[in-house]
């Protein structure tokens, strides 16, 4: 006599669940998310209701498609909003840094910029010479070498019309 297996299908889910969220860990896109929380939802929901099993599976599809169709797409929205951050030598453009060592006839200078990083560098076209320590601006990236202009002087706030 052989024992009746609908009663261990609470395993089934439960490992089928597991085995999606794994894959959703490595996918990183939220469909096997939706999906096993659709399988433990529908599936094991129904299962622990004592519903017969092409009720579990039914439920399991209805309620993964619906996750799948409605919450996926909102997720992804807030997962992928706002600009992405610029990294290597595209987060180089428009950043500060400090000369610190002169530039001869506009060649062959050194800049530390704000990340930390010394590069060698070159005045741009038309820049007037920056001494050490002036503030200048990475207009360019010639491989190895970055392209610098002086950078704007801060202007102090304006302190007319203001009452003390």
């Amino acid at each position: 006599m052989l024992p009746d297996l609908t009663q261990y299908l609470w395993i089934v889910w439960l490992v089928l669940a597991g085995v999606f969220i794994i894959i959703e860990l490595l996918t990183l896109e939220f469909t096997f998310l939706m999906i096993g929380a659709g399988s433990l939802i529908g599936g094991l929901g129904v299962n622990l209701l004592g519903g017969p099993w092409w009720l579990q599976i039914a439920a399991a599809a209805a309620i993964s498609a619906l996750l799948l169709f409605t919450i996926r797409p909102l997720l992804l929205k807030l997962l992928h909003r706002g600009e992405p951050a610029r990294t290597n030598v595209d987060a180089l453009y428009g950043m500060g840094g400090r000369v610190v060592a002169a530039f001869v006839d506009g060649e062959g200078g050194s800049v530390r910029l704000d990340n930390g990083e010394t590069w060698t560098a070159r005045l741009a076209a038309g820049a007037v010479n920056a001494g050490v320590g002036v503030r200048v601006t990475v207009d360019r990236v010639l491989g190895a070498t970055v392209e610098v202009s002086p950078a704007a002087p801060a202007t102090p706030a304006s302190t007319e019309g203001s009452t003390p």
